[in-house]
């Protein structure tokens, strides 16, 4: 048994063929009925002819509701009406789960907040069908990409006693036991810390898994749950990080034009107009780079009033990053030399001591999308940072330690997954990117 996608790439014409899926309608004519049926494997359906001489016809195939799951068993031929290149004349229709009346996806366009509401049923249409298949490719392109270039994969802890980013915003873990592990722990808001660790053993690694944050933010931008891509490299700098963050984003690019065409094509059409000419100048464009002192500066003199003043020191907003990207240079961005003052404490100090070596890349509709930087590898540096953010050295002594012993020059970046998604499927609510969105008060599933 062949699904659809495989039986359309492909059609075996005349030969009796066998499939699975869902009803998305029927419509009776005077002695056969059409049947379009999905299976989830493409966007498109496939037509069955059933006629009314099957023995289950008048009992239950004129009977079958939006929904409901089939199988069937017929002859793929080709198909003289217009839109579709080849059809299935039944010679057996199974019906194998019902669908009632209340059956909530009828043929009709829903909005993104109902289907919100119905996480579980909402993957049987057609926009968030084909966004989880093109999130699917992008994560099997991701691993491609680092396999191909010498990355070893490692799995970071999902539950942490570190907070990488310092900002407090970690989602506590406790039991009824209280301290399960001995001191407060919480859920990892990145794994780039014991991702060090491993760089600087194995030269080259990456993690992909799921973070959280509890940062009490309801916007189209954030989630509590999400899943980073974070790669890590030993005796690397600030310009081989920019250089692969870069590289990393035109393969992912590339790769879901030349396998996700007909989903994209739908985005496109439906979701964001311009969506490909955006994907495929991303692929083509070289990057603008600019310092921080150069962004400020632009945003000084930019002719609009934004609602987040711009002064030096400020942490970018999107509306800030946006303008820079989509108005000023209608480009892709790479901001570096941050202030050290609003960036991490592991970021590595430049000699002017007010910047740190990161890196930021902005797109167009996006925003951020990928942020990095050199980490400090000098132990006196990193531990004045430290102190100075008001961190305990003993909760830290391994990270220390991979500075006393054998520390190297190293970098890496995180590239926000599910930003990426919106990026390349043009959705507007980063909420519909993922199968089953955690945010401030919404856990639906």
């Amino acid at each position: 048994m062949r699904n659809i996608a495989g039986l359309l790439a492909n059609p075996p014409l005349d030969q009796s063929v066998e499939i699975t899926g869902w009803l998305r309608t029927r419509r009776d004519a005077a002695s056969f009925s059409f049947l379009e049926i999905n299976d989830g494997s493409c966007l498109a359906n496939i037509q069955v002819i059933v006629g009314d001489d099957l023995a289950n016809y008048h009992s239950e195939i004129k009977k079958l509701a939006t929904g409901c799951a089939l199988r069937v068993v017929g002859t793929l031929r080709a198909s003289p009406a217009k839109g579709q290149a080849v059809e299935i004349a039944a010679a057996q229709v199974e019906l194998i789960g019902a669908a009632g009346a209340d059956y909530p996806l009828q043929k009709k366009r829903h909005s993104p907040e109902f289907l919100r509401t119905i996480c579980h049923l909402r993957p049987r249409t057609n926009a968030i069908g084909a966004v989880m298949r093109v999130r699917s490719r992008l994560a099997f392109a991701t691993h491609q990409f680092f396999q191909e270039r010498g990355f070893v994969q490692t799995h970071t802890p999902i539950i942490t006693t570190s907070d990488c980013e310092g900002a407090g915003e970690m989602f506590e873990v406790v039991t009824g036991q209280g301290d399960f592990f001995g001191k407060p722990a919480g859920l990892t808001v990145s794994g780039q810390l014991q991702a060090e660790a491993y760089a600087l053993a194995l030269g080259k690694v990456y993690t992909f898994g799921p973070t959280f944050r509890a940062e009490n933010s309801n916007t189209s931008r954030h989630l509590a749950e999400f899943w980073m891509i974070e790669p890590e490299m030993a005796f690397c700098d600030l310009q081989g990080d920019m250089a692969m963050a870069v590289a990393l984003l035109k393969y992912l690019v590339a790769d879901a034009l030349k396998n996700c065409a007909a989903d994209l094509e739908l985005f496109d059409a439906y979701v964001e107009k311009g969506l490909l000419a955006k994907l495929r100048a991303l692929v083509e464009q070289d990057f603008i780079h600019l310092t921080y002192d150069q962004a400020i500066e632009q945003l000084l003199a930019a002719p609009v009033k934004f609602s987040y003043p711009v002064h030096w020191g400020i942490d970018p907003q999107s509306e800030h990053e946006r303008y820079l990207c989509e108005e000023r240079y209608k480009a892709p961005l790479i901001i570096t030399d941050y202030p050290a003052a609003i960036k991490p404490f592991y970021m590595r100090l430049s000699d002017d001591g007010r910047t740190v070596a990161a890196m930021d890349i902005l797109v167009p509709g996006i925003g951020e999308i990928i942020g990095g930087s050199q980490r400090e590898e000098r132990l006196d540096v990193l531990e004045k940072r430290m102190l100075a953010a008001g961190m305990n050295l003993d909760d830290y002594a391994w990270y220390l330690d991979l500075r006393r012993y054998g520390s190297a020059p190293h970098a890496g970046f995180g590239l926000g997954f599910e930003r990426l998604v919106r990026f390349v499927s043009g959705m507007a609510n980063i909420r519909d990117v993922i199968a089953f969105p955690r945010a401030p008060g919404f856990a639906p599933c």
